[in-house]
């Protein structure tokens, strides 16, 4: 079982300065350095808190890569919990867990004319390499096991129902589309149609929007 390391408080969130704390953990599985932002809301009336687990990115959360959605997807979840409360756990499995540099070789082939499993799998790798163990351990030494999840990925959701984690509510985020001959859209067809992600294309969040 994962235990509680350490709590500090900071600012988190793009376009405005949201209170949130950070929590590091001991005694997870994988040895990576996953952390918890957690958002406390006094005045909310969700009993029940809202999850996010959020897959490292640093294309997309740092650098705003018009090829995904994620640093969209992260903005939107730290909005969300900013006004109900919540957790996000920030997971490092970058490039759905073939590694930075990895992913930037999966690059090279879309832009070649595969998609993003099809290039994961020209790498030698599976479709997804994440695990989502340390997820639930650190939802438990918080003492979190009823939640709220936001998620459009039905594996996120099928990881905690199978450790026990009740999900009372699925939250989807919006489809971040993003338009252009370097856009997104693909990208997110190919996770509808070949990842079963529960995302609506046709509902488009402009970035400016978020």
């Amino acid at each position: 079982m994962a235990q509680v390391r350490a709590r500090v408080e900071l600012n988190v969130g793009q376009r405005s300065h949201i209170p949130a704390e950070i929590v590091s953990f001991e005694g997870l599985q994988d040895g990576q350095e996953h952390v918890a932002l957690v958002f406390n809301r006094a005045d909310s009336e969700q009993s029940v808190p809202l999850i996010r687990m959020h897959s490292e990115c640093l294309t997309g959360d740092v650098f705003h890569s018009s090829r995904c959605d994620c640093g969209e997807q992260l903005n939107e979840s730290i909005e969300a919990m900013h006004l109900q409360g919540g957790v996000l756990l920030y997971l490092r499995q970058e490039g759905r867990g073939i590694g930075l540099y990895n992913k930037i070789d999966a690059y090279v082939l879309q832009s070649q004319g595969m998609n993003t499993y099809e290039a994961n799998n020209h790498l030698g790798f599976d479709d997804d390499l994440r695990d989502f163990s340390d997820a639930v351990l650190m939802l438990q030494a918080l003492g979190l096991n009823h939640v709220r999840l936001m998620t459009n990925n039905p594996r996120k959701l099928n990881a905690l129902r199978d450790a026990g984690i009740q999900v009372e509510e699925v939250v989807g985020t919006h489809a971040h589309v993003k338009v252009g001959v370097a856009g997104n859209r693909n990208y997110l067809e190919t996770k509808v149609k070949h990842g079963s992600h529960m995302l609506d294309i046709k509902k488009i969040k402009k970035p400016d929007e978020i």
